[in-house]
């Protein structure tokens, strides 16, 4: 360790305490350490005209904060997004193991900043002459090999988003924690990339999480990730990416996409076990069109194997939660801390309104569930429907849950209708033989009919309806009563 350069930003640590006029600044929270750091970041263009900060906890902290500042003065905004923990430790002259902590944390001050500056239009960066790629990056395999892939092909940038943060969740599960944020930079680093980190916690909760809840309370079974990939996490990436002069959004999801002349649909991807498309329907085909999914030919035995060769370190980590930000916990403790949707306890009915039975809240129960009716029957019960108003849950035989009618509402045709030929009603579910009842074209419809070939055991309300020609998704709309 280089005991000068230490002392030299510990002692006249550089712009401390300065917040630039126009800057934009962001506070970066150390968690169990309890260090702070605010960073402030002024662009001009294509480069970083001005930054300074603010620490509060160890010194370490304020040496950091003023290697961040000198090593981003003057750089352009991508090489400034290139600066990581390393940097810095570097710059500091090196630093002991229990003060490596204040380096990442100043990385992550440094990153958010340059990610608000970015993305309110503080900066006027120019498209690369033969195309930039935004990759969005999880701290997981898969998106840590579409960067590499992406790399190799040209220039690149990496994204990664802070969507939720849980004191009960578990941050090595969630694609978008804090902990996630900070591994994705370190490999996008590791691979020369700059990297920017979004706050989005904000948007998540108002756009995802709050839905969600609403939903349960409703007697619906929401699909968050179908409103997140559409609507919140991809809108905010591409916005992005035209901040940053990228030509195209690519990210880690199973998908592929075609085009024929009225513009790009999205296809199944090669792995029909790993295909991601169902969560990917909602997007726009304006969003669609500037979109790449680098892994949609692979296989996930492929993508490990090039991890591996690429030494990435997340060649073995095991995937992440769909629902990141059940991570740690399960739905009904969830939805009893931040939906107050506790015990409430009520009725199970057959359909003539017998009463069976009692449970504690309609919330945790989906159409078509079996397991956890906990009513002794002379055969099995399925829970039918929900009544959310009088908080009731209607159970009875398999023969009734079944149907070959599904009404689908708020649905988005992106071909005309009759080309629908089967429908995917869950996520892991196959797709069934189905056909969009009337003659719908293209566009929006308050509300479609699907008939099927063969019976379905229940459509759970608040899933969405995936619309397929073969295996190109054409529509999709959200399951109704």
């Amino acid at each position: 360790m280089d005991a000068i350069a230490f002392e030299h930003h510990l002692t006249s640590p550089q712009g401390l305490g300065r917040f630039p006029e126009g800057s934009w600044a962001v506070t970066a929270d150390g968690g169990a350490c309890c260090d702070r750091i605010r960073f402030a970041v002024r662009l001009q263009g294509d480069r970083v005209e001005d930054a300074g900060f603010e620490a509060w906890g160890c010194g370490a902290a304020t040496a950091a904060g003023s290697a961040a500042t000198a090593l981003a003065r003057g750089r352009s905004v991508l090489d400034a997004a290139r600066i990581g923990a390393s940097a810095i430790v570097a710059e500091l002259g090196g630093l002991s193991a229990a003060k490596l902590h204040a380096a990442e944390l100043a990385a992550d001050a440094l990153a958010r900043a340059l990610g608000l500056a970015v993305r309110s239009g503080a900066a006027r960066i120019e498209s690369a002459p033969c195309g930039r790629t935004l990759v969005a990056m999880s701290g997981g395999v898969d998106s840590a090999v579409a960067a590499l892939l992406c790399s190799r092909s040209g220039e690149t940038a990496a994204v990664t988003l802070e969507l939720w943060a849980d004191r009960e969740g578990d941050p090595e599960r969630s694609c978008c924690s804090a902990s996630a944020v900070a591994q994705a930079r370190a490999l996008a680093h590791s691979l020369g990339l700059p990297h920017f980190t979004l706050d989005l916690r904000t948007e998540f909760r108002a756009g995802v999480v709050q839905p969600f809840i609403d939903g349960y309370a409703a007697g619906e079974t929401p699909n968050p990730c179908v409103g997140c990939n559409g609507h919140v996490r991809l809108d905010a990436m591409l916005e992005l990416a035209d901040r940053l002069g990228c030509a195209s959004l690519a990210t880690g999801h199973y998908a592929r996409v075609v085009a024929d002349r009225d513009g790009p649909l999205l296809r199944v991807a090669a792995d029909p076990a790993k295909d991601q498309t169902y969560m990917l329907a909602a997007l726009s085909p304006g969003s669609l069109a500037r979109m790449r999914f680098p892994l949609g030919e692979l296989r996930k035995d492929e993508v490990r194997r090039l991890a591996a060769d690429a030494r990435l370190p997340v060649a073995g980590k095991a995937d992440s939660q769909d629902l990141c930000f059940l991570a740690g916990t399960d739905r009904g403790r969830f939805l009893a801390r931040h939906g107050r949707l506790g015990e409430r306890g009520g009725e199970i009915v057959d359909r003539a309104g017998a009463v069976l039975g009692r449970h504690a809240g309609q919330h945790l129960f989906t159409v078509g569930q079996r397991r956890g009716v906990g009513i002794a029957h002379h055969e099995p019960l399925y829970v039918l429907d929900k009544d959310a108003a009088r908080n009731r849950v209607v159970v009875g035989p398999r023969s009734a849950l079944q149907t070959r009618r599904v009404a689908v509402r708020a649905a988005r045709l992106h071909r005309d209708g009759a080309r629908v030929d089967r429908v995917k009603l869950r996520y892991r579910a196959r797709p069934l033989a189905a056909r969009v009842g009337g003659d719908f074209g293209a566009g929006r419809h308050h509300e479609l009919q699907l008939e099927l070939d063969e019976p379905v055991d229940g459509a759970a309300p608040g899933q969405l309806a995936c619309l397929m020609d073969g295996d190109v998704i054409v529509g999709w709309g959200t399951i109704s009563r």
